[in-house]
């Protein structure tokens, strides 16, 4: 811990050289944050040569450790973020490397950072994989469900899909007034989104324009009930998956 303490100090400071040799000693020692970290690092190529097959590793070695580790336990976000990471690598594959596009198998991991963590980002992945038919049957009633639970805990891109989805009816009832709902919660922290914001505002900007004046204010109502509801997700790290990041920055502090 002390270790890892000092190498959060010095990536803060942006000492990044200090803070990778740090993070080294940690992850060598099993340390979940410090594989986590370190897996970031290399995927992004934040104070290293960007090296997405070193991420790999360091992700895999922390998923092999504590995979089943509780979903409540304290290190559980870095677990789930890194089965998340795999996924995604496994949906694109690594050039020169064993790592090849798999999408069965990305579709099997979302599915458990999903169902046993109730990972938010996990959820979304495997709605969006449900919805286009990647890795298994198309079944967008199984999508739906899944952006659902995503967008329960605050998970921007899936208000946003899930809200298109029942404005538009595709191939699940339509419902208007909760599609609206969703797209104004969504547009309201757009900028928390990985995605297309301007995709947010757009989608947001149709379903308003199509919906009739009691259909407005009902959607809007909900809307603004469900944002005073569920302030936490937004005001807290540990509620938000979007911000797993700064949890890291918490850590040993």
């Amino acid at each position: 811990m002390s270790t890892l303490r000092e190498a959060t100090r010095a990536y803060y400071a942006g000492d990044k050289q200090e803070a990778v040799s740090g993070l080294m000693s940690a992850a060598q020692s099993g340390h979940p944050a410090a594989q986590w970290k370190l897996g970031r690092m290399f995927a992004s190529g934040d104070g290293v040569a960007e090296d997405d097959l070193k991420a790999f590793e360091f992700f895999n070695q922390l998923v092999a450790s504590h995979g089943t580790d509780a979903p409540s336990s304290p290190d559980a976000p870095f677990v789930a973020n890194a089965f998340v990471e795999i996924g995604s690598y496994y949906l694109k594959g690594i050039s020169n490397s064993a790592v090849t596009p798999n999408v069965d198998r990305a579709r099997e991991i979302f599915s458990y950072a999903a169902s046993y963590f109730g990972d938010a980002v996990a959820q979304l992945q495997l709605g969006k994989m449900y919805l286009e038919g990647l890795g298994g049957d198309q079944d967008p009633r199984q999508a739906a469900r899944w952006f659902q639970l995503a967008a329960r805990k605050g998970q921007v891109d899936a208000q946003y899909h899930l809200g298109q989805m029942l404005v538009n009816g595709d191939q699940i009832d339509p419902n208007p007034v909760l599609g609206l709902m969703w797209l104004t919660v969504a547009l309201k922290h757009a900028d928390l989104s990985r995605g297309d914001e301007a995709a947010i505002r757009q989608a947001h900007e149709e379903a308003f324009s199509l919906a009739s004046l009691d259909e407005r204010r009902k959607a809007i109502a909900l809307a603004e009930q469900w944002l005073a509801d569920n302030r936490a997700l937004y005001a807290s790290p540990n509620a938000n998956m979007l911000a797993v990041t700064e949890q890291a920055s918490a850590v040993g502090q």
